[in-house]
């Protein structure tokens, strides 16, 4: 699994980055997490508002910080399908 986390550097998305790092850990789950700081690679993604998630490519969210709760959910249904 492939965790982008989309922003610039502002204390959201270092939360974001965090909560994610947190989620990844506790699910017990392979994942390699990448932090997007170029804006033209971040709008790529179709994404304009940070901080933004995607998992495989795929934007869950943007313009908040999921809690660390909210990704678990996200990350371990997503390893189901």
């Amino acid at each position: 699994m492939k965790i982008d986390i989309l922003g610039v550097g502002c204390l959201k998305c270092k939360q974001l980055m965090e909560n994610a790092e947190m989620a990844v850990k506790e699910s017990k789950i392979q994942a390699e997490i990448i932090k997007v700081t170029d804006i033209d690679k971040i709008t790529e993604y179709g994404v304009m508002m940070t901080p933004a998630l995607a998992v495989d490519g795929t934007v869950i969210s943007a313009g908040k910080v999921l809690s660390k709760e909210e990704i678990k959910d996200i990350i371990n249904n997503k390893g189901k399908s």
